[in-house]
């Protein structure tokens, strides 16, 4: 009997909290546009919408919960995809503000931010000059005297919330020691497999992106977790496909979307989220894996169930 294909999960964050409006015309914004987003790219197979919500005027990110509640339905009644809601919002939160809409709203997913860690936005202002709003270059700007703050204590207050609410958290690991943070959470019972490790590369003030970066990763996410964790591969900017690519050829899953990188090729702005998916899933084709449905994403995390959130 021939053995099953492996299936491969592919998460999309749509908009995120990084880029600012003036990087791309094709950065959703508004609820409709993140709404449209996060439809079109589940209907291009993303299995996981990762939803950040934007002040619809300005663009600025934004945790206010009335926001949220103008796309998440939407989406939900417009596709089978697990949504994901950040608790990251944006380096410049506190955790309280941070934590707001997955506490309302208790998804099936939550993204959780495992360390504090510097998080270099600035060399952005190498190749943008030119902003709409008076918000985007100081975003940048800041970012040169920016630590984000996830100490034990955030950590374990964002746990508590998600637990009780049968939420389950995508663990956005940007360093090894993240890693590490997360094992001593498993141990305390707050944190339980299956693990959702989202490996995070490329952001200044976290791990490379060289493969030996991945691998390394790797190394330590299976010593430490064994088989108890399903692995994930993030490359910010220009390392998005390649190393998505060489994660999946290892027994990872993936995650595109404009939030982590504003292109599609070389110097080629992707014209939407959907055609990162698109071309994600032609790479995972020709490497003859499966691409997961959203019912066979909640079956690997061992999510609660679309009827059972808060919106």
């Amino acid at each position: 009997m021939a053995k099953p294909k492996r299936k491969v999960i592919i998460t999309c964050a749509v908009t995120g909290a990084i880029h600012t409006p003036s990087m791309s015309p094709h950065l959703p914004v508004t609820p409709d546009e993140i709404a449209e987003a996060g439809i079109a790219a589940a209907e291009a197979g993303a299995a996981i919408i990762h939803l950040h919500a934007r002040d619809p005027e300005t663009g600025r990110p934004t945790q206010d919960p009335a926001v949220f509640e103008k796309f998440l339905p939407r989406i939900k009644q417009s596709s089978k995809a697990v949504i994901n809601i950040t608790t990251g919002g944006s380096p410049h939160m506190t955790v309280e503000e941070r934590m707001r809409p997955a506490a309302v709203f208790k998804p099936e997913v939550a993204s959780m931010n495992m360390g504090s860690m510097n998080f270099g936005l600035f060399p952005m202002l190498d190749r943008f000059s030119d902003f709409t709003h008076d918000w985007e270059r100081s975003h940048l700007e800041n970012s040169r005297d920016l630590v984000f703050k996830n100490t034990f204590s955030d950590i374990e207050t964002i746990l508590r919330v998600g637990n009780d609410n049968g939420t389950r958290f995508e663990f956005e690991c940007y360093d090894i020691s993240h890693l590490y943070n997360l094992a001593h959470f498993v141990d305390r019972g707050l944190a339980r497999a299956p693990l959702f490790i989202q490996s995070v590369f490329g952001l200044l003030g976290g791990i490379g992106a060289h493969p030996e970066d991945l691998m390394h990763m790797k190394r330590t996410a299976d010593r430490l977790f064994g088989d108890s964790y399903r692995w994930s591969i993030l490359g910010a900017g220009r390392n998005q496909i390649p190393l998505a690519s060489m994660g999946a050829a290892q027994g990872a899953n993936v995650r595109v979307g404009l939030e982590d990188s504003l292109w599609i090729a070389p110097g080629e702005l992707a014209k939407s989220n959907a055609d990162q998916v698109s071309k994600m899933r032609q790479v995972l084709e020709g490497l003859s894996l499966d691409v997961a449905t959203p019912d066979e994403a909640r079956a690997m995390l061992d999510l609660k169930g679309g009827d059972q959130v808060g919106f």
